[in-house]
């Protein structure tokens, strides 16, 4: 049982530590730390799994909607549209295949962290039972094959097919859509649906551009070099010495992987991983063939509703989620102040990450080593990890922990890594140091974005983001950003979000054509009350995210107001989904400019 007495007498040495902490990742450079993979490491973001010698001739299709970005959101989107009796739709997608991230990131080990049941959508019009609770990659990527497959995708669609430029026509009153392959798309409305993680991002370690062994980033994995496949095996690494830069999501799920296969592993940490055991575990059949519909939009909100600290009746989830934050709301639940809430929610989340830095002190044998994974940092500070195994990988002798502290590499050179004047030689280096999180959707999807006024999207939000909804902006009639996050609302399980977005834009098309209106555009006045809504519904807990230790959370320490966190809808997703819908029967005319066909 937790001891919270003591918690409380300990809770100014543990804020002073965490303080410490992050005051040791603090760096000037902010996002500017990193660097694209681009230029000099444009390779690095070539796509390992597709057939590169594909040629076709280039199309040329006249559409109602096209769909920019094939994975979880446009494959929502494209069947938001179908559903809604709008057939004549395009898809494009860079990739080899649909399916986005899950198409992409095939690391060993690779899993999602929300239960699948809740995660995987349009599971109940599509979906084949999960063998597992945590499904792996390969059956999620099926999952979006099947989805393409059933809505006809591969037809409307055009894959292993980069976009280089979205532009608006305005006397055709279309966009026009140019591709890599020399295709032509014009369409009356766009999806923008580019995701909030296709941009890979390497650290900006000195030396970087010198090394002379094999490297890749953990989002384009190279099987050829490891061996094995996305459930391990890695046997060509035998006799490898190999650096994993980087203890996020990613790594956290290869590192058991590549410790049990490389001559020698070293793990380059800058910030500990908080991990709990994920538990993963088979699917019961009789309990699958008895969900009632409407299973998933259940199962969804009850997740999200723990989430966001509502009481919920029944645990339908029971992971390390909703035990976690429940435990959470139930201590805030007893206060009789906001004051208060705020100091019991901070106790229960001081004794969550002292369960976590004691589960370590039990499974990792060596104590500096122990000592060096434990994390200092409030549980949401960082998006939770649950995986098995990790924290057993540390006790093989083939292993090594390089704690940077806080500062990462001193060096790359030709042959190795450098951390306090030391270099340890190596043959390969996996980058697993993440993506440019929530890029702007032109950025995201590496094409250009020209609006009605001839001006790129950067351009256009120089002076700062303008949005309705986090989805429509001023200049670029007729388009749409599905799941962009900023301005918009944040899930924890992103495809619940997803779908409620898909929806709206569906809903908003279909009016448009059966209504005869060709042109949509969102007013200035609708993108100043957006901005005024969001100011007077923001509630977060800003102080939270300044002391937490530096990460995508909070714009890595910097321009906080910048961050996904504080520029999102405060009011929560589910009054967000209200508000959508209130939108399309209330403010509809008020907030766009129309004009007929």
């Amino acid at each position: 049982m937790t001891d919270f007495a003591q918690l409380e007498i300990e809770a100014e040495r543990l804020q002073r530590k965490y303080r410490e902490e992050r005051d040791r990742r603090l760096r000037t450079e902010g996002n500017e730390q990193y660097i694209g993979i681009e230029g000099t490491f444009s390779g690095l973001g070539d796509d390992p799994h597709c057939d590169r010698s594909f040629t076709r001739p280039a199309e040329t299709r006249d559409v109602d909607v096209a769909i920019v970005g094939g994975g979880f959101s446009g494959l929502l989107a494209a069947s938001a549209c179908i559903k809604a009796g709008i057939d004549n739709i395009c898809i494009i997608e860079k990739g080899g295949d649909f399916g986005g991230t899950w198409y992409w990131n095939r690391y060993p080990g690779c899993q999602c962290d929300v239960e699948a049941y809740s995660y995987l959508p349009l599971i109940e019009d599509h979906g084949d039972m999960p063998t597992l609770k945590y499904a792996p990659q390969p059956q999620i990527l099926e999952h979006a094959r099947k989805i393409a497959r059933e809505l006809d995708l591969y037809k409307k669609g055009l894959v292993q097919t980069g976009v280089t430029e979205v532009r608006w026509d305005e006397p055709a009153c279309r966009w026009q859509i140019s591709t890599d392959r020399g295709d032509i798309v014009t369409a009356r409305f766009v999806a923008m649906a580019s995701g909030i993680l296709s941009r890979p991002k390497l650290p900006g370690i000195p030396g970087i551009e010198t090394f002379k062994g094999h490297s890749f980033h953990s989002s384009r994995w190279d099987y050829a070099y490891t061996g094995g496949n996305e459930s391990g095996g890695l046997d060509k690494l035998r006799d490898k010495r190999v650096a994993i830069i980087g203890t996020g999501a990613s790594a956290a799920q290869a590192i058991p992987h590549l410790g049990a296969a490389a001559r020698q592993l070293y793990v380059v940490q800058r910030t500990p991983a908080a991990l709990d055991a994920r538990d993963n575990r088979p699917t019961e059949p009789d309990w699958w063939q008895a969900l009632q519909p409407g299973w998933w939009e259940k199962r969804a909100r009850n997740f999200e509703g723990f989430l966001l600290g509502m009481p919920q009746s029944e645990d339908l989830i029971q992971d390390g989620w909703t035990r976690g934050w429940g435990s959470m709301s139930a201590a805030a639940a007893t206060a009789t102040s906001p004051e208060e809430q705020k100091r019991q929610r901070q106790l229960a989340d001081y004794a969550k990450m002292e369960s976590i830095r004691n589960r370590i002190d039990a499974i990792v044998e060596d104590e500096e080593t122990a000592e060096a994974l434990k994390p200092w940092f409030n549980w949401m500070c960082k998006r939770p990890l649950f995986v098995d195994g990790y924290y057993e990988t540390f006790n093989r002798p083939t292993v090594k922990l390089i704690d940077t502290r806080g500062k990462g590499l001193d060096s790359i050179t030709e042959g190795g890594i450098v951390f306090d004047g030391v270099e340890y030689p190596v043959d390969c280096i996996i980058f697993a140091s993440g993506f440019e999180v929530a890029a702007a959707t032109d950025r995201a999807g590496s094409f250009k974005l020209v609006g009605a006024d001839g001006r790129t999207l950067p351009e256009t939000w120089a002076a700062g983001m303008r949005t309705l909804h986090g989805m429509m902006t001023r200049n670029f009639p007729n388009a749409a950003i599905i799941n962009g996050l900023k301005q918009a609302s944040i899930t924890w399980n992103i495809t619940f979000m997803m779908r409620r977005q898909s929806e709206h834009f569906a809903a908003v098309v279909k009016r448009c054509l059966d209504a005869g209106i060709d042109r949509i555009e969102v007013t200035d006045a609708a993108q100043e009350s957006w901005l005024d809504t969001l100011r007077a519904k923001s509630s977060v807990d800003q102080d939270f995210l300044r002391d937490c230790t530096p990460g995508y959370y909070n714009n890595e320490g910097r321009n906080q107001d910048e961050s996904i966190w504080v520029s999102s809808y405060g009011g929560g997703p589910f009054e967000y989904m209200e508000l959508l819908d209130e939108w399309r029967a209330q403010r509809f005319d008020a907030d766009l400019d129309r004009r007929p066909a």
